[in-house]
């Protein structure tokens, strides 16, 4: 059999949960007496295929990935995001996949300075606060969970522990999170003052992006190490007892500043080279070109696996045009709100007091480059 050439063809396969639509590329073969067409396995891998005989499944043929719960554009082909997808096989250990443990960053640990010596003042040892039955078993949950990803331990009994701070939970869409009210700490702790970058300043190099994807460090904060002298200064006290973080909690003075030196550092190089941009823990990479982007792709996680740092899977966005990161709405050709902001803003009652007035103003002067006329 001989080639006549090549062509790509949109096929819809219809399923019970949605039909699915692929592109693929089909090699023409001169005088192939073939009724139908044969779709290779890399294609049935990609999309993940039962076959079936009259009565019963005989094989299952696996989705390629374990990177499903990313999302991918709908805008780029099957051939393309089959090379996405082998990219980021390839590239595996920098995921956070399954039951791997939570990534620990090397050489990066955060180091805490203190306004104060001994004896410390009595605002840094405090007892835990009162919490009713649902609040204590969400915490006892949350601590468990940081003691399996070995983010906190348990203070022994024969240690001697100067400072203490009170957990929070916090509720947000019916779920709660877990924070140490570290005010007290914080205000005694010396300041980083390594800059943040500003989110408009940051969102001006994706003027004229076509493709833009972002990733997210998967509870990066807490795949930061804590230098061993610093620990004594995390203790958090609960109705369960006292835990020392031995990884970097949130709520700390100079989390945010520490985290954003780290990544700079790590990707100097690549800001410079103008296709990367990085607030915190979020990482965006754009490029005017579908092959300098999948090698952006490729060149960021290659960087992950030595220093131990992973992304978290369901928190990638890949090869869009438009993009909702940092708080607006973004593509190479707009800066917008999203959506819900803007019915958020439109909908807030009108200021009753100071304190309204106050809120009100600073969720809408976020905003202000948006609004037509915005009082100055």
């Amino acid at each position: 059999m001989t080639s006549i050439g090549k062509t790509i063809k949109d096929i819809i396969i219809p399923h019970r949960k949605g039909n699915i639509r692929l592109n693929p590329e089909f090699v023409v073969i001169d005088d192939a007496h073939i009724q139908g067409f044969l779709l290779g396995t890399d294609y049935q891998r990609l999309y993940g295929i039962d076959i079936y005989n009259r009565k019963t499944r005989h094989i299952t043929i696996e989705l390629l990935n374990e990177f499903r719960e990313g999302k991918f554009s709908t805008t780029i082909t099957s051939k393309q995001k089959l090379r996405l997808l082998k990219i980021l096989r390839k590239n595996r250990p920098a995921f956070a996949i399954g039951d791997k443990p939570l990534g620990k960053i090397r050489g990066h640990d955060i180091e805490i300075y203190l306004h104060v010596e001994r004896p410390y003042p009595p605002m840094l040892g405090r007892p835990p606060y009162p919490a009713g039955l649902e609040t204590r078993e969400e915490i006892e949950k949350h601590i468990n969970e940081l003691l399996d990803m070995d983010v906190i331990r348990k203070i022994g009994y024969n240690e001697i522990v100067e400072i203490t701070t009170p957990v929070l939970t916090t509720w947000n869409d019916g779920k709660s999170r877990l924070c140490g009210d570290f005010r007290a700490l914080n205000n005694y702790t010396k300041a980083d003052r390594y800059p943040i970058p500003r989110i408009p300043h940051a969102l001006d190099k994706l003027a004229k992006a076509k493709y833009i994807s972002k990733m997210d460090c998967m509870k990066g904060f807490h795949q930061n190490g804590v230098k061993p002298k610093s620990m004594k200064l995390l203790r958090i006290i609960c109705h369960m007892g006292i835990f020392e973080y031995t990884r970097m909690p949130f709520g700390i003075k100079n989390a945010p500043a520490h985290f954003q030196r780290m990544m700079d550092t790590i990707f100097q190089e690549e800001i410079l080279g103008s296709w990367m941009v990085l607030y915190i823990d979020d990482i965006i990479i754009y490029s005017g070109t579908w092959e300098d982007h999948v090698q952006y792709i490729d060149t960021l996680l290659s960087k992950l696996t030595p220093i131990n740092l992973e992304i978290s899977v369901k928190k990638c966005n890949y090869c869009q045009q438009e993009l909702l990161a940092l708080g607006p709405k973004f593509s190479g050709l707009s800066l917008a709100i999203e959506h819900n902001k803007v019915a958020e803003l439109i909908l807030k009652p009108v200021p009753k007091n100071m304190k309204d007035m106050q809120s009100f103003l600073g969720f809408s002067s976020y905003y202000r480059n948006h609004i037509r006329v915005f009082p100055t």
